[in-house]
């Protein structure tokens, strides 16, 4: 299973774009979006929107492998973790038909 960075990576490969050049076109350090894709550096919701707003990619997809990254990193070390995430879901579902049944 390929990481946020791997595949960022391969789409700026897919696009065209040097390192550099996507550096520049989301104005941020080649070093920080180095270390993002290489994972030593998480990436932030907003530079996954400029990098599939760039790479013309799936910004949904991109942005539930965002969110799912961040889960897993923070529920990987924990003992109840996949029990807590079966949790969360249920508390998510519930939540999103209370807000649909609101309006």
């Amino acid at each position: 299973m390929s990481t946020l960075g791997q595949k960022l990576r391969e789409l700026r490969g897919k696009a065209g774009f040097s390192l550099r050049k996507t550096a520049v076109a989301i104005d941020i350090d080649v070093a920080i979006l180095s270390k993002m894709e290489r994972g030593e550096r998480k990436f932030t919701k907003n530079v996954v929107l400029k990098l599939a707003e760039l790479y013309k990619a799936d910004t949904n997809k991109l942005i539930i492998d965002f969110l799912s990254e961040k889960v897993l990193y923070q529920l990987e070390d924990e003992d109840f973790g996949l029990e807590a995430l079966k949790v969360a879901e249920k508390q998510l579902k519930y939540k999103k038909k209370k807000n649909n049944n609101n309006e």
